[in-house]
């Protein structure tokens, strides 16, 4: 049974920082790679950062870059979020997504197959 179970949300101030967790399981053997995205109320589901399976390849939202970084560790089948700097801008669900098909890291959510239910992330001014 897949499933991915995000966690690390909470809230915080403008300029702090928070580390969101992604437990995946059951898609060892497809190796996906995984990406964040995040959604407030009445927008859009935005992409945030993805990485590739190996981990050497990544992929940055502009609006992030620089602020958040991801990481993985496969043998514990983790992927983390370390968020710097935040703003009250990124205020937002956050969810973890798995992407098992094409050979490039993807941006949009139909790229995704498995999702996780999320987890809020609210920084205050």
């Amino acid at each position: 049974q897949v499933k991915l179970v995000e966690s690390g949300g909470g809230l915080v101030q403008a300029g702090g920082s928070l580390r969101l967790s992604c437990a995946v399981s059951g898609l060892t053997f497809s190796r996906p790679a995984i990406g964040w995205f995040r959604q407030d109320p009445g927008k859009e589901r935005e992409f945030v950062v993805a990485v590739s399976w190996s981990a050497l390849a990544t992929s940055y939202a502009d609006s992030v870059k620089g602020r958040f970084t991801i990481s993985r560790d496969n043998g514990k089948n983790m992927v983390y979020l370390q968020m710097n700097s935040l703003k009250p801008e990124d205020t937002a669900l956050y969810y973890c997504a798995a992407q098992l098909r094409g050979s490039s890291l993807a941006r949009r959510v139909d790229d995704y197959e498995y999702w996780g239910q999320g987890t809020q992330v609210t920084v205050s001014s």
